[in-house]
């Protein structure tokens, strides 16, 4: 359990944070910025939820719980020392990536099929479902740039890269099954 008794230490004054081992990084490293974007998605699915009801917003809750057990993931460097640990980091497992590409198929068979390009738009829950999902891209895209110069758990970009996916179709759902998707007219204001 997380006990925070104090919300200001001043430790990162001088442009420095502590990863979950307690090594001190930079605040710009590629950890912390794939992590800090990790939780900006956390923050637009907040914003989403104000507009999710029943099952949508279940599952938006599940997710927000998801984005933290990845961000604990992503700020544990180190993973080869993982069974050294003291306390075992939480690493995110790929049965978080199969919740998701069940609930990806059971969406996706009630979505009309596409027949353009979607532009972000419709509802509002759509809107924000849209907004989640190119940020998620973001933390997928600075994820998969961290795994390349350190270890990430390969769950972890899985993850992200089917959660873009579950946003995509959430946000067709809330536009009536994509009847109401706004879509993509190539070259529609060239003159």
């Amino acid at each position: 359990m997380v006990v925070l008794s104090r919300i200001y230490t001043k430790s990162g004054d001088a442009g420095e944070t502590a990863l979950g081992d307690g090594t001190r990084v930079p605040k710009h490293s590629p950890r912390v910025a794939a992590y800090g974007t990790v939780d900006e998605v956390n923050a637009t699915v907040g914003l989403a939820r104000l507009h999710a009801e029943g099952g949508t917003d279940a599952a938006l809750a599940r997710i927000q719980n998801d984005l933290f057990d990845l961000g604990a993931d992503l700020c544990r460097p180190d993973m080869e020392r993982d069974g050294e640990a003291a306390h075992p980091p939480l690493r995110m497992a790929d049965a978080q990536v199969g919740r998701l590409e069940a609930e990806i198929d059971a969406m996706n068979e009630d979505l009309d099929p596409l027949r353009s390009f979607v532009l972000p738009g419709g509802t509002a829950l759509a809107a924000h479902l849209h907004l989640c999902r190119t940020v998620c891209r973001r933390a997928e895209r600075l994820t998969v740039e961290l795994g390349f110069v350190e270890a990430v758990n390969p769950a972890a970009a899985r993850y992200l890269n089917r959660l873009s996916d579950w946003f995509f179709c959430a946000a067709r759902a809330a536009n009536d099954g994509g009847r109401a998707d706004v879509l993509w007219v190539p070259g529609a204001n060239r003159g």
